[in-house]
């Protein structure tokens, strides 16, 4: 599984043959690429609707759109979306099966109204648990497992549900705080997701949410979380095995 980072909390992952854009926003600071740049995802995933998360999804509607069904049929009727998983989006424990990967979907801490944040409701935030494998109670120590938490604070279904049941490998998590978790709260989540890569996300785009890395560091090692730290530069690929 290859994972890209293109700033903010926007992801570019593949796994086998089928390629996944989550929340794609490229008006950042941390990459140099334009819009047109980046290659055609097989589907684009939608964590929730505010503008710095969905401001280029239109860009790519000749893929597979996953999101709440509210986010879907906005894009559909605003964005030129043509097709949504299930011909009506996904809701909050689903999983769907997209090309090569397994995509379950749970919530985020978070607000959740499209463009401005405000008006229109998109249902509830989400994050997304992306594996080669379909999730099942049995644990499976062949799978490659990501967990992108989309915005959100610390919640105890890290700790009670997605950690032990989902069991993703890797998580990249909001660290910017202000708007989502900041530094500690990241650090206790990475703790509880019981992972062995974390990758800190949303951060440094805006003055309320920029941060000292260091910051995140000590706190990782204050909780002995196993997770060792991965803060990409915008646009770098990490692999994931």
């Amino acid at each position: 599984m290859e994972l890209t980072w293109h700033g903010h909390s926007t992801w570019y992952v593949t796994v086998g043959e089928t390629s996944l854009l989550i929340d794609p926003f490229f008006d950042n600071p941390h990459t140099s690429l334009d819009v047109e740049e980046i290659d055609e995802p097989d589907y684009v995933l939608l964590t929730h609707g505010h503008a710095d998360h969905v401001a280029h999804a239109h860009k790519f509607n000749d893929a597979t759109l996953v999101a709440t069904p509210e986010l879907v049929e906005y894009a559909k009727e605003n964005w030129g979306f043509e097709d949504a998983v299930g011909g009506m989006g996904m809701n909050l424990g689903g999983t769907v099966e997209c090309g090569d990967a397994y995509v379950t979907m749970h919530r985020a801490d978070h607000s959740n109204g499209i463009e401005t944040g405000y008006g229109t409701s998109a249902g509830m935030p989400a994050g997304y648990v992306i594996s080669d494998t379909v999730p099942t109670q049995a644990a499976d120590d062949e799978s490659t497992t990501f967990y992108h938490a989309g915005d959100t604070g610390l919640m105890t279904e890290m700790r009670e549900v997605i950690g032990p049941y989902l069991e993703p490998d890797a998580a990249a998590l909001p660290v910017g705080d202000h708007f989502t978790m900041g530094p500690w709260q990241a650090a206790i989540a990475a703790d509880w997701l019981g992972v062995d890569h974390v990758f800190p996300m949303h951060y440094d785009t805006f003055p309320p949410i920029e941060i000292d890395m260091e910051d995140f560091e000590r706190e990782l090692d204050a909780t002995g979380a196993a997770a060792e730290l991965h803060a990409l530069d915008g646009d770098e690929t990490f692999t994931l095995e």
